[in-house]
């Protein structure tokens, strides 16, 4: 009778694990496949966009040396220039590998993309928000010292509302921010430069 019963067990402990197993199969089998959004041109343009923006970030943020910026500010714009430059090249890589045209680092775009270079780079320049007129970064590149960092600080909260502004208009646009790379990045985008804005706006406030 023992001895039936641990046959009986292990026989038991055998049909549930194929039926187990076998459950497992279907599922799989019946579980839709996770689904992938193509890139849109609502997407190209705002990776293309956003790298002309950035580029003119970097600019400011590289001028805190030789333009007697403080330590605090110092230290925010190099996290700038560096953060920007690499999502930069992020940018780059994500337009390069599916096929849409390149802007550089400085954010121009390239010569044989007829549509875009007939509107010149300034006018590419107004069409983001954010940007700086040619007035306000003369007036930035003559500052120095406290002035400068004052200046920067609300310059740069208002280039960054600019790339907060591009990223909602990008997600309220028809087809755009579906992709998963762009929703992330895009993403990353809107919860860093909120958390600057308002590390800078304490700063202005003399909150260090």
């Amino acid at each position: 009778m023992k001895r039936f019963s641990r046959g009986w067990g292990s026989a038991a402990f055998l049909f549930l694990t194929v039926v187990s197993a076998g459950f497992r199969v279907v599922e799989a089998q019946v579980k839709p496949p996770a689904i992938r959004y193509p890139a849109t041109k609502d997407d190209a343009e705002f990776m293309q966009g956003m790298i002309g923006h950035h580029a003119q970030a970097i600019v400011m943020a590289r001028w805190a040396p030789s333009h007697g910026a403080s330590q605090p500010v110092q230290v925010m714009c190099a996290r700038i220039a560096l953060s920007q430059s690499t999502e930069i090249k992020l940018m780059q890589d994500w337009l390069k590998e599916r096929g849409f045209p390149v802007p550089d680092s400085t954010g121009k775009m390239p010569m044989d993309n007829t549509n875009m270079a007939s509107m010149g780079h300034a006018a590419m320049d107004s069409l983001m928000p954010g940007m700086l007129d040619e007035y306000q970064m003369k007036l930035l590149d003559e500052a120095r010292g406290a002035s400068f960092d004052r200046l920067f600080l609300t310059f740069m909260i208002q280039h960054h509302e600019g790339a907060i502004t591009m990223v909602d208009n990008l997600f309220k646009s028809a087809s755009g921010g579906q992709d998963d790379d762009i929703f992330k990045f895009a993403t990353a985008v809107h919860a860093d430069q909120t958390a600057e804005i308002d590390r800078m706006k304490s700063m202005l406030a003399g909150g260090g």
